[in-house]
């Protein structure tokens, strides 16, 4: 066991995931490095791994802690208080798929969702929530976590979701514009806080998108991991609502600098989409959004778990 864990390790070195981790801020490389050194023996698995029991029981259990199954969260946007999906985040091009959120949050969990991910596009777009009332009942109608973003700028708001049965807030707008909101939610909430980085052509975008500001998308994913985050949701907006595929190269090359788990976001249309950001998970990649796809058919909700917990 040994001697497999000593040349596990010294290919691991070598390799461009470990030369990376120099990168990520003192506080967090250290776990880093142990998530990405199991990572890295799950999928080099052939030529040493395997033939390890007492390795491979202990990589699979740490996975189990540290990546587990990835997740795929069906997305839920909201609008005068409808379900309905837009396409790059544009008004004018908006679809309405139910006027009942809350039966398609049940139904999503019905086919085995495990997450529900809520974004207020009212709230979004005018910077003040607008649909906490629905938003509330869809997160005690069901029994699987809700996240919630979209106009969630203050320490109330973020009490009142938590306290209202909403599992996870999401802050986007703040994490440019109100530091100290974020900080105090992290001190307060800790992994039920997430940040939400929203890249154009490698910029951030808050404000519902509206606005495209000069900080590179890495570099607010470094400044929020210091400030403590545990999860961050990643997404092109390019690729939103278009049906043409994720940016995986994208996706791949931010989760690379980001020492924390990353939920990929944007234009995930098919099963092929889905097994693409399954193949992600070794570089940190825990989950993926879907959006429009499950509404209109291409992707299977269940279909994509079942491809996800392989």
């Amino acid at each position: 066991m040994l001697g497999d864990l000593v040349r596990s390790l010294t290919i691991f070195c070598s390799s461009s995931t470990a030369k990376n981790l120099r990168s990520f801020p003192k506080g967090q490389v250290g776990q880093f490095r142990l998530n990405s050194f199991l990572r890295f023996l799950a999928k080099n698995s052939n030529a040493y791994y395997t033939k390890s029991p007492r390795i491979r029981g202990i990589v699979d259990g740490k996975l189990g802690v540290v990546g587990g199954r990835m997740l795929v969260i069906p997305a839920i946007d909201i609008r005068g208080g409808n379900c309905v999906r837009l396409v790059q985040g544009r008004l004018e091009q908006e679809t309405i798929f139910s006027k009942e959120p809350v039966f398609v949050a049940k139904l999503w969990q019905a086919q085995g969702a495990k997450r529900i991910h809520v974004v207020d596009l009212d709230g979004a777009f005018s910077g003040v929530i607008q649909n906490l009332e629905l938003i509330m009942e869809i997160a005690k109608s069901i029994n699987v976590p809700v996240e919630v973003g979209g106009g969630i700028r203050n320490i109330d708001t973020i009490k009142r979701l938590l306290s209202g049965g909403v599992a996870k807030v999401i802050l986007g707008t703040s994490a440019i514009y109100d530091t100290d909101t974020v900080r105090k939610a992290l001190k307060k909430s800790g992994d039920r806080i997430v940040i939400s980085i929203d890249s154009l052509g490698g910029k951030v975008a808050v404000g519902g998108w509206r606005e495209i500001t000069a900080v590179r998308s890495t570099i607010l994913a470094k400044r929020v991991q210091e400030m403590g985050v545990k999860e961050i949701i990643f997404t092109d907006i390019k690729k939103d609502g278009m049906l043409k595929g994720p940016n995986v190269k994208g996706i791949k090359a931010f989760a690379e600098k980001v020492a924390v788990p990353v939920i990929a976001c944007g234009g995930i249309s098919t099963l092929d989409d889905v097994k693409r950001i399954k193949e992600l998970e070794e570089y940190g990649v825990s989950g993926m959004i879907i959006g429009k796809a499950l509404y209109t058919g291409d992707i299977k909700l269940q279909e994509a778990i079942e491809i996800s917990e392989r």
